[in-house]
């Protein structure tokens, strides 16, 4: 585990290798799973707000679920997250003319529809954040949909962290991404020369 201030981050994050292999897993994780994406007050709230710039990007049954229950739902576990169609597919699934899935959110944002790129959580994966009262834990979440995304990864030699860049600065800002990237490094090293 490093520790970037309050941040606990997962070894994995730092040891493992992930590249997002979209001709591979044709965007699975948008209709795969047994829950939506977990999203903030603030982000469930902005979604709604958004509705009507990615409306006619949706499928006819999200439609019809976000009619009946709104954009997001609380699971389970009792995390607010986005609705979704016939037990996986969240809502905001949409399908290029390939047949490969989307993010409507993301689809509006790269045609200059809207400011709002994603929900930060689809920004991160497949790391997951968990907040406590005293700390808050950067973990690697594996998924067998996503084995294509490590194997391109370790033949492009990106650890997540890296990968991740972005969305990691999006989160916890570049000062701490910096720190984290830094640390990393040293980890790594040490590793590699069998000091650890």
């Amino acid at each position: 585990m490093l520790q970037i201030g309050d941040v606990l981050v997962s070894l994995d994050v730092v040891e493992r290798e992930f590249v997002c292999n979209l001709s591979a897993c044709r965007g699975a994780c948008c209709i795969e799973g047994d829950a939506g994406a977990p999203i903030t007050e603030e982000e469930h709230a902005l979604l709604k707000t958004l509705l009507p710039e990615v409306w006619d990007d949706l499928t006819p049954a999200a439609r019809e679920v976000i009619r009946a229950q709104g954009v997001a739902y609380v699971d389970e576990e009792g995390d607010l997250v986005t609705s979704i169609v016939n037990g996986k597919d969240c809502v905001f699934t949409c399908y290029g003319e390939d047949g490969m899935c989307m993010c409507a959110i993301e689809k509006a944002f790269r045609e200059g529809r809207i400011s709002f790129y994603k929900p930060l959580s689809c920004h991160l994966y497949p790391v997951r954040i968990s907040r406590y009262p005293s700390f808050t834990a950067v973990n690697y979440h594996r998924w067998k949909i996503c084995k294509a995304a490590e194997v391109l990864g370790r033949k492009e030699v990106v650890k997540v962290y890296r990968f991740l860049r972005e969305p990691l600065i999006r989160c916890f800002g570049q000062e701490w991404y910096d720190e984290l990237d830094g640390a990393a490094e040293a980890y790594l090293q040490q590793k590699e020369r069998g000091e650890l």
